[in-house]
């Protein structure tokens, strides 16, 4: 299967531990037989959409063509990032808005958006690292940032089957811990799920 991994953790900084939970994947990936993209989005530069307007008729800045030519290419997606603020990063939502303009990920007439999912055909994993509990953040918040994500961004372009990994307490996981969900998602992405 070919399979794109998006980092979506802002701070091209220094390493993280979606980049590391995101090399154990793409290694098991590797290793089940997959191909494996990666785009670092803390590497790209682009602008904001600021109007619909852009959106529908504006033209993907530079960085992102290639892409959305991995995205066509692709027959599974796995997104990585940080909870920030109950959220995805702002970066990765901008990043989203600009790839998935309509003509590309959704129909570009005015009909029903609901029949026009371009991307569909492909499956996707998010992988979300947080400071609280990940019960806490299913349970008590029901997970609503990632379940926006999934319903409103991934399965309004076609997305489906969407499944989620939610890492939480990560500044208390220790080694052994880190080690686990490394092991994890090595699995994951073995299987290309």
């Amino acid at each position: 299967m070919n399979i794109l991994l998006i980092l979506g953790h802002p701070d091209g900084t220094r390493r993280h531990l979606c980049h590391a939970l995101a090399d154990a994947y793409a290694a098991g990936a590797r290793q089940g037989g997959h191909e494996v993209r990666v785009v670092d989005v803390a590497r790209l530069e682009f602008p904001l959409l600021r109007s619909q307007q852009d959106w529908e008729q504006g033209t993907v800045p530079a960085a992102l063509a290639p892409v959305q030519r991995d995205l066509e290419w692709a027959g599974h997606v796995v997104l990585f990032f940080p909870l920030w603020l109950g959220d995805m990063p702002a970066l990765l939502k901008a990043f989203l808005e600009q790839v998935a303009r309509p003509g590309f990920a959704i129909g570009k007439d005015h009909g029903n958006p609901l029949t026009a999912k371009l991307l569909k055909g492909r499956s996707a994993r998010v992988v979300v690292t947080m400071g609280m509990p990940a019960l806490v953040y299913r349970w008590y918040f029901r997970a609503h940032s990632v379940k926006s994500l999934e319903r409103n961004i991934l399965g309004f372009v076609g997305f489906a089957p969407v499944h989620e990994t939610l890492v939480g307490s990560v500044e208390q996981l220790g080694e052994s811990g880190v080690a686990k969900w490394l092991m994890r998602l090595r699995r994951a992405g073995e299987k290309a799920a």
